[in-house]
């Protein structure tokens, strides 16, 4: 099968680039940065990617690639890092700029090149760095420049080396698609054999093999992620192997410990068990403040109350099984390399407890490398309901991350209400579908208000909504004001808790979608 080669050097985006190239079609495998590309390693290979990172490329103990890259006579494309590598390697000059650019940033092409074919002119590039080139290598030319005149893209004049300083993989970059699609199948005419049923066949063989008669329990936390991974082992190991296992820890949504039941008996599941741990996790989160210290504490106790309510159910030697997304193990740093920074821990991933049972080899994780829309895409084949499929993403730390600050079961009921009414209300003006993720936080802030004449001191609820496709970037949902005020007003009339609502209008980057 024809495969894009890319090498990570622990760059958030990295997963990003090769589901987009998966978009088309084409078969992507990932490989740490700085692997030996010998034989093995390029067989089926027909071009190599070089990933961001979140080092400099001058910087002392930087990753770089092997030098057979550029001299295997495969077709390579250099990103934000990997572009940067190609100029350093090549004798140019590479420094740090004045200020950081993120964001949206005007790019003009200035010469004709393949991997801009059916582009022409301005366009908007999506960029997320520090580092710029100052002084482009010999033997290469500029071929698109920013609005300040700094080098966007360059390309070899002998060599099959292309080089963007913007991120084309990410979805709000202009012609991201077709600048991956020009380099892929135009420029390493790769040949397009790659689907999600292929995914699905893939992932039936290894965990099949992987477990044999075992016993599989996963871990439901009531989301999407948990429940398509749940209808995967459904689909691929016999039921009465399959454990599913909900455990309540008085940190969901109003109704949902009922829903998420309902819906795992719908999977045809024969093994479903239901474990209530509130007051649990409401103790061990007494006097916690720290976003950190709370995820480390959530995820060590889901699998202290799961060894626990294990041992009751005698599986003896067992594999634990989780929905793992890939945004999870890159945002904690567990991206495929070592060079990773974390940027918030996910209890299925960092905790020490689950560290553990992954050295062990007794994870299974099937989804670890898929994004959130793929994850759907998954589960309408898999059959599950849309309804299902369609929810929005949902912490594994459930409202434990959305109560900043001391987590408490008064604050967890406020918030409860607000977020059920600010959902209704979506549900009502029809725009629940139109937004990736939505959300209310409650903030540690009290405020004085009136009502009826009367002072009132109640808390404030943040809302969140924000449009994506896949979780790794995403701009503010730009709501009607009718409607924002409209919601607004709901939450305060019909939760009299809350005193005050504000909207959250920061992007990702630089904020991320949760506020812990």
């Amino acid at each position: 099968m024809d495969t894009i080669l890319i090498l990570d050097f622990g760059s958030q985006y990295t997963q990003l680039i090769a589901r987009r190239i998966r978009d088309l079609g084409v078969y992507t495998e990932i490989k740490p940065g700085e692997t030996r590309l010998d034989e093995d390693v390029l067989r089926g290979v027909r071009g190599i990617v070089l990933s961001g990172s979140p080092f400099s490329v001058y910087e002392t103990g930087a990753p770089s690639p092997d030098p057979a890259v550029y001299s295997c006579g495969l077709p390579v494309l250099g990103i934000c890092y990997g572009a940067q590598l190609m100029t350093q390697d090549f004798g140019g000059k590479v420094q740090a700029l004045p200020e950081e650019e993120y964001g949206r940033i005007p790019v003009r092409l200035v010469e004709t090149d393949p991997l801009f074919n059916g582009i022409s002119g301005e366009f908007q590039s999506w960029m997320s760095h520090g580092d710029s080139i100052e002084t482009v290598a010999r033997g290469f030319r500029v071929v698109a420049l920013t609005d300040s005149g700094i080098p966007a893209a360059i390309v070899h004049e002998s060599l099959p080396l292309h080089g963007v300083q913007f991120h084309p993989e990410v979805t709000h970059c202009d012609h991201g698609t077709l600048i991956l699609e020009n380099f892929a199948l135009n420029i390493c005419v790769c040949e397009k054999s790659w689907t999600m049923t292929h995914y699905v066949e893939r992932e039936r063989a290894i965990i099949r093999e992987r477990v044999g008669s075992a016993p599989v329990l996963l871990l439901i936390s009531g989301g999407v992620d948990s429940t398509v991974a749940g209808a995967l082992l459904l689909t691929c190991l016999p039921k009465e192997q399959v454990h599913l296992m909900y455990i309540d820890t008085g940190l969901m949504r109003t109704s949902e410990s009922d829903e998420v039941m309902c819906t795992l008996h719908s999977l045809g599941a024969t093994h479903v068990h239901r474990v209530d741990a509130q007051d649990e996790f409401l103790s061990a989160l007494a006097g916690v403040n720290e976003p950190e210290e709370k995820r480390h504490i959530i995820g060590d106790l889901f699998i202290r109350v799961q060894e626990k309510a294990e041992n009751s159910l005698g599986l003896g030697d067992y594999f634990l099984a989780q929905g793992t997304l890939y945004t999870d193990l890159i945002e904690s740093g567990k991206g495929v390399g070592k060079k990773a920074h974390v940027i918030k821990s996910h209890h299925n991933v960092r905790s020490p407890l689950v560290e553990r049972k992954r050295a062990e080899g007794r994870i299974i994780e099937p989804l670890d490398r898929l994004y959130k829309d793929e994850v759907r895409e998954l589960g309408r084949e898999l059959g599950v309901a849309e309804k299902v499929v369609r929810r929005h993403p949902f912490p594994g730390p459930g409202l434990g991350v959305r109560v900043l600050g001391e987590v408490t079961k008064e604050k967890c009921d406020v918030l409860r209400a607000a977020d059920d009414e600010f959902l209704r209300q979506l549900r009502t003006r029809d725009l629940y579908d139109r937004i990736w993720q939505a959300f209310c936080v409650l903030l540690p802030v009290r405020s004085v208000g009136v009502a009826g004449d009367v002072r009132t001191y109640g808390w404030t609820v943040a809302l969140r909504a924000v449009a994506s496709s896949d979780g790794m970037t995403a701009d503010v949902y730009e709501f009607d004001m009718k409607d924002l005020l409209e919601i607004s007003a709901a939450i305060t009339n019909r939760v009299k808790a809350v005193g005050r609502v504000v909207y959250d209008v920061s992007s990702k980057p630089p904020a991320t979608i949760e506020w812990e």
